[in-house]
């Protein structure tokens, strides 16, 4: 079956940084592409960026463009999103998912940033 798990989410200061990690099974992940949602206490889920099956493309929230990067290595089945000047407004529980046809979610990972 399709598995996406997430990992890296974490507790960190305003400025701070984190890398958030992907791992997916149960699909030819050089043939997906792939995306990170997030969604705060309260509020909807939104689209924080997404990258095509073969890295080429990328695309980004205005909210984190300049500050998050979202990248895939297509050896490790592994997507990834670094996240850089983190703010308090970036807490929020954060999801990877295919963007096919077939589409799957993770199960989350919390990103907390203190102020």
């Amino acid at each position: 079956q399709v598995q996406l798990v997430e990992s890296g989410g974490g507790l960190v200061q305003a400025g701070g940084s984190l890398r958030l990690s992907c791992v997916a099974s149960g699909i030819i992940f050089r043939f997906t592409g792939m995306a990170w949602y997030r969604q705060a206490p309260g509020k909807e889920r939104e689209l924080v960026a997404s990258i095509t099956s073969g890295g080429g493309s990328t695309n980004y929230a205005d909210s984190v463009k300049g500050r998050f990067t979202i990248s895939r290595d297509n050896a490790k089945n592994t997507v990834y999103l670094q996240m850089n000047s983190l703010k308090p407004e970036d807490t929020a529980v954060y999801y990877c998912k295919t963007t096919s046809t077939m589409q799957y979610w993770g199960q989350g990972t919390q990103v907390t940033v203190s102020s």
